[in-house]
């Protein structure tokens, strides 16, 4: 069921009220007992896991810089870039290192197998001399 936003025009409170699409709006305050007028807000949805990012929804420091006449134009902070610049050079990193150990164990497997296929061909001459 949605959550519905409304304000008090006599003491100026917001109220929330969970309700169903098909509900009257409510009317009269709880606090004071005023008239009340459904507010237009946002949405309540955030989506989350991959492919989804926490800087595709607006925090509350860029909500308030917006209010006070900044401007947001990049969306982020100075310390947010930061942080994604360090976070993405970690993940950059971990990745480096992981291909760096497949490869590393691929070249090893490759060599056992080549000193196994090496190792065959001397023992069957040596089995041969051994028999003449």
């Amino acid at each position: 069921m949605p959550i519905y936003e409304y304000g008090c025009q006599k003491c100026g409170k917001k109220t929330e009220a969970i309700q169903r699409m098909g509900e009257k709006p409510l009317k009269v305050c709880p606090h004071c007992g005023g008239n009340l007028k459904k507010l237009h807000s946002a949405p309540a949805i955030q989506f989350k896991g991959s492919g989804f990012y926490k800087t595709d929804y607006p925090s509350a420091t860029m909500q308030s810089g917006k209010a006070e006449g900044q401007s947001a134009s990049s969306g982020k902070s100075e310390s947010g870039e930061k942080v994604e610049k360090r976070e993405s050079a970690e993940k950059t990193e971990k990745r480096d290192s992981v291909e760096k150990a497949e490869k590393r164990d691929s070249a090893e497997k490759a060599e056992k197998a080549a000193e196994k296929r090496s190792e065959k061909p001397a023992e069957k001459k040596k089995e041969k001399k051994a028999k003449e």
